[in-house]
């Protein structure tokens, strides 16, 4: 059997118990699932919550903090138990495991994600698990990736993950809240995440976490952009993720059978860089693009927006709507005088995107 590659995200509400304090029946249970899965010969990677879950009671706070500095504070002190709970159970596996704390400039920074990318490789090759978590006690507000769930999301697609898995307390989607209302349906199987299933998913998560039913559909989203299907449920004992994959979770699947894959160049353009400019194409130009798999050429510019350099990231419309985003080879300046010249059949590189640096979006997104 090939060996497959299955990032497996843990929820704070999955660890914790009423106390807020980490659970270790919980974490054994967890952890001894993800051994049986690499038994198996499967590679893992752990993206786990917890830290501030863990920590707050240390400090004094009686409630989980809503500040920053108390959330940092928390993570501070929570996530070095979190790792030393983690340590502790997975020895009697023999399994070694390695911390990674992930910022969003990990992810915005182009070397910093290629290297990201190269030690996760490195740690999967030597047979490390990987415990993956947010740095909660650096991170400033604005460049959070929101929850574990979207981190999970982006994680999967860096290492292009086979599965994406999300533990959480709840069973899998609902038409209602299972809480609430008795006579709410289980979606068993989603092959797209459309707008009506996310207003269905309303919930603000448990007191530990952060994350609700909507944040894990919309980290799901994003999973299926980037070719990973994905599961949202729960389970108990050592089998559960080996039953999740053979298509026995207690949950919902999420995702049809034909996805697209990104790589890891096209991911970080799509989803991570920063658009330096924009260019406007005519029809000829967007039919090569969207329908032709072919590179954009400067005879199908006809405007030229920003200020930007050979190298950065523009996106690109036709005349009402934007068609995607690449990675231009040359400066804004240049390209204007090509288009105000007609100059381009001289110079040597035609293409101003390869097709290669160029991700296609739909344009309902």
């Amino acid at each position: 059997m090939r060996k497959r590659r299955i990032v497996v995200k843990i929820g704070s509400s999955s660890l914790t118990n009423d106390k807020a304090e980490i659970d270790q029946a919980k974490l054994q249970d967890h952890i001894h699932a993800i051994a049986k899965l690499r038994e198996q010969g499967d590679e893992v990677l752990l993206v786990s919550s917890g830290a501030v879950a863990a920590g707050f009671k240390e400090l004094g706070y009686p409630t989980r903090p809503t500040t920053l500095k108390g959330k940092q504070a928390a993570a501070a002190v929570g996530q070095g138990l979190l790792i030393q709970s983690y340590n502790e159970h997975l020895r009697n596996f023999g399994i070694q495991p390695a911390q990674i704390l992930l910022t969003r400039t990990d992810f915005t920074n182009r070397n910093r994600y290629k290297n990201a990318y190269a030690t996760l490789t490195e740690l999967l090759e030597r047979g490390i698990l990987p415990i993956i978590n947010e740095n909660d006690t650096v991170s400033v507000e604005e460049l959070t990736f929101g929850d574990n769930d979207m981190l999970s999301s982006l994680v999967s697609g860096l290492v292009h993950a086979d599965k994406l898995i999300i533990l959480t307390d709840i069973n899998g989607i609902y038409d209602k809240n299972p809480r609430q209302d008795p006579t709410a349906n289980r979606f068993n199987r989603i092959e797209e995440i459309h707008d009506d299933i996310l207003q269905v998913a309303n919930g603000t998560g448990s007191s530990v976490g952060t994350g609700g039913m909507r944040s894990k559909l919309l980290a799901a989203k994003v999973a299926l952009s980037l070719g990973i299907p994905v599961f949202i449920g729960k389970g108990i004992g050592s089998e559960k993720l080996i039953d999740i994959m053979n298509g026995h979770g207690d949950g919902t699947y999420i995702g049809g059978k034909l996805l697209h894959t990104l790589t890891t160049r096209r991911q970080w353009i799509s989803l991570h860089s920063s658009v330096a400019g924009k260019i406007y194409v005519d029809q000829g130009a967007e039919e090569a693009l969207l329908y032709n798999g072919k590179s954009l050429l400067p005879a199908g510019v006809y405007e030229v927006q920003g200020d930007f350099h050979k190298g950065d990231i523009v996106e690109v419309y036709n005349s009402t709507s934007l068609l995607g985003k690449g990675e231009v080879t040359c400066s804004s300046e240049n390209l204007k005088e090509l288009i105000s010249r007609r100059t381009y059949s001289k110079v040597k590189t035609n293409e101003i995107i390869h097709r290669d640096k160029w991700v296609k979006i739909r344009k309902e997104e």
